[in-house]
């Protein structure tokens, strides 16, 4: 049986804002972090050499995204969702079938980790 998490923050941001601040913050997060003319971010990441790739529409608040690092490839549904004045952000991490349940619940940690990072960089953007 497959496993798979979500994780939802909210935003203090206007949806429009978050969306545009998500394709922008791999340098934010990792300083090494450079895009090639396919648009996949290549960074170093806790487990080595990391590519990140959006799959964007920005009308339907969509930002899926491809990670792969050395260990594990993820393919993950995000979600920018219009709350007012904030924004909801909400991913779904299915379990790669190279990890196992102990690695998997390990990510999920950091993954909700970063998650959190990422929502006080967009949130302190001017």
């Amino acid at each position: 049986m497959k496993r798979s998490r979500t994780i939802s923050i909210t935003v203090e941001k206007k949806t429009g804002d978050v969306f545009d601040a998500i394709l922008q913050i791999p340098p934010k997060m990792m300083p090494d972090a450079k895009i090639n003319d396919a648009r996949w971010w290549s960074f170093t990441g806790p487990y080595g050499k990391s590519k990140l790739k959006f799959n964007e529409n920005r009308p339907l608040g969509i930002l899926d995204h491809q990670y792969v690092d050395e260990e594990s490839s993820w393919n993950i549904p995000m979600r920018v969702i219009s709350s007012s004045n904030v924004s909801e952000i909400v991913i779904t991490l299915n379990k790669p079938d190279e990890l196992t349940d102990d690695q998997f619940d390990q990510r999920v940690t950091e993954i909700g980790e970063m998650f959190q990072s990422m929502k006080n960089i967009i949130e302190s953007e001017i």
